[in-house]
């Protein structure tokens, strides 16, 4: 079964029905069903002109890869996040198990099968040669080599792809551009990208990474009463110092981020119809303010409305 949400094609299929999948022209390669083991896919696609990518599950699966005699005209690369499970990679250089966080670079132009018998969970990331290529010396040296985990920026691309993979700005060429430059970074500096590439990167793709990471991070710590530069430094190992220059590169603050990101939440939850009983200093709380009195001068000066007078503008 195959369901579309814009551009994001959901697949889910068990058994012999993973074999029509290429063939429909839904995923990148050919799969079957591996004898004796339960089969099943569930992962998410999303194609387009400048890279693709994939998140989800396949278990008892062989991926299969042959390049055609007569030649297809691909020589694509594909980038295999292993995030659980074993995936047995089979290919010119033997047998190369990827365990728990490994990762593999892997060529459209070379033959290769993936068996992954028990139930993995991945991230695959499609680059085109041309964009890739120029940045890494000798990549094909570089490919079907077992990446291990935490080797260059495995960690900051996995958290990147997973942040842009139902981005909606993605339907914009121009982003679909500046984010497939930013993979490339990414990519390359695992692999071993040369200097100027290195330098390039640190000013685009990994800059925009750690951004979103960091944007991420403090979406899930928007209540918390520690919430600073320096905690949010210490879980992504980087310096205070550069978290606030990230912020500065947009012309904000970290404090201001995360001020109007609080608002936001305390705006949702009053003009939520479901919970017109809640106390605004509830709400307030639950949003990460400590202290009511500037909740509500800081929502009136940011929105032009008192949370009380927010909430009845919203009620039929």
């Amino acid at each position: 079964m195959t369901t579309r949400v814009a551009d994001v094609v959901q697949v889910q299929a068990q058994a012999s029905d993973v074999e029509s999948l290429h063939d429909r022209g839904v995923t990148w390669v050919a799969f079957k069903p591996m004898p004796d083991v339960a089969c099943s896919i569930d992962f998410g696609l999303r194609k387009f002109p400048d890279f693709g990518l994939l998140s989800g599950t396949v278990r008892g699966v062989r991926h299969e890869h042959a390049r055609r005699d007569s030649g297809d005209g691909d020589d694509d690369f594909s980038f295999h996040v292993n995030l659980s499970g074993l995936s047995l990679v089979t290919g010119q250089r033997g047998e190369t198990t990827l365990r728990d966080g490994d990762a593999m670079l892997l060529s459209y132009s070379v033959s290769r099968t993936i068996d992954r018998p028990q139930l993995v969970d991945h991230r695959v990331i499609r680059l085109s040669r041309a964009l890739l290529s120029p940045l890494v010396r000798n990549i094909d040296d570089a490919t079907l080599c077992r990446i291990p985990r935490g080797t260059g920026m495995l960690r900051l691309l996995r958290n990147y792809v997973d942040a842009v993979f139902e981005d909606p700005a993605l339907a914009s060429p121009q982003m679909r551009r500046l984010v497939a430059a930013q993979l490339c970074d990414l990519v390359a500096v695992t692999l071993g990208a040369t200097r100027d590439a290195i330098a390039v990167a640190e000013g685009r793709g990994i800059r925009a990474a750690r951004l979103r990471a960091i944007k991420g991070d403090i979406e899930a710590h928007l209540t918390a009463s520690d919430l600073s530069p320096s905690a949010v430094a210490k879980r992504h190992q980087i310096s205070d110092s550069y978290i606030r220059k990230l912020f500065e590169s947009e012309g904000t603050s970290f404090s201001q981020f995360v001020l109007g990101r609080r608002l936001e939440r305390a705006r949702r939850m009053l003009t939520d119809p479901g919970w017109p009983e809640r106390s605004i200093a509830s709400i307030a709380f639950d949003a990460g303010f400590g202290d009511l009195s500037y909740f509500n001068r800081t929502f009136r000066h940011f929105y032009g409305l008192k949370p009380s007078e927010m909430r009845r503008a919203m009620m039929p």
